[in-house]
């Protein structure tokens, strides 16, 4: 007897333990959050309708929004350009020419904003100043002690935000990496649809 009493109460604690974990989740989920309900994508001003491209019919296009040349131009005479990722961001590996090798790489947030940036950089210690492309706000992003890197973010051309950074190889011959980041992005704001 005692053997089927002990297999009771382990199967009677164990049945307790579960039920008290279902009510600690159900209860743990239920919150009430203030506002009105919006549809994907949310909505532009009074109008109603969505700024967010919720058709999904232009992924990946901010990969080819600057044509491959383009940035072997911008970043170093005779750079060879060689897409290494296309996801959440668009990366480059570079080689060869005057820079010798480094990596390009293209954000564009539909929900980002400058203020974002900003606050990112700081949480990382990075160091951001305001500048201007093409009339815009603009920041331009350095990593403490790394002259071979910069970033630069700005407003996109309809919503949200597009940031490049340019890495070169540390201790390599090369421009500036805070120049050829912005004329990337004077680039994509001059293309981009």
């Amino acid at each position: 007897m005692r053997r089927i009493d002990g297999k009771r109460r382990g199967v009677r604690t164990g049945v307790v333990l579960a039920v008290l974990a279902v009510t600690a989740a159900v209860g743990g989920c239920g919150k009430t959050v203030s506002g009105n309900a919006l549809p994907a994508g949310g909505t532009s001003g009074n109008t109603g309708t969505s700024k967010i491209n919720t058709n999904f019919d232009k992924l990946l296009r901010e990969c080819t929004v600057v044509a491959v040349d383009d940035i072997g131009k911008t970043v170093g005479d005779g750079m060879y350009v060689e897409p290494s990722f296309n996801g959440a961001v668009c990366m480059w590996n570079l080689t060869g020419g005057t820079a010798g090798s480094g990596m390009v790489t293209l954000s564009w947030y539909e929900l980002g904003s400058l203020s974002n940036e900003k606050a990112n950089n700081d949480r990382l210690k990075y160091v951001s100043n305001d500048i201007m492309v093409q009339g815009r706000r603009s920041v331009e992003t350095h990593r403490p002690n790394d002259p071979d890197s910069c970033g630069v973010s700005a407003p996109a051309a309809d919503t949200g935000i597009v940031g490049w950074w340019v890495n070169y190889r540390a201790g390599s011959q090369h421009g500036d990496p805070c120049d050829a980041a912005r004329k990337l992005v004077e680039l994509t704001l001059n293309l981009a649809r």
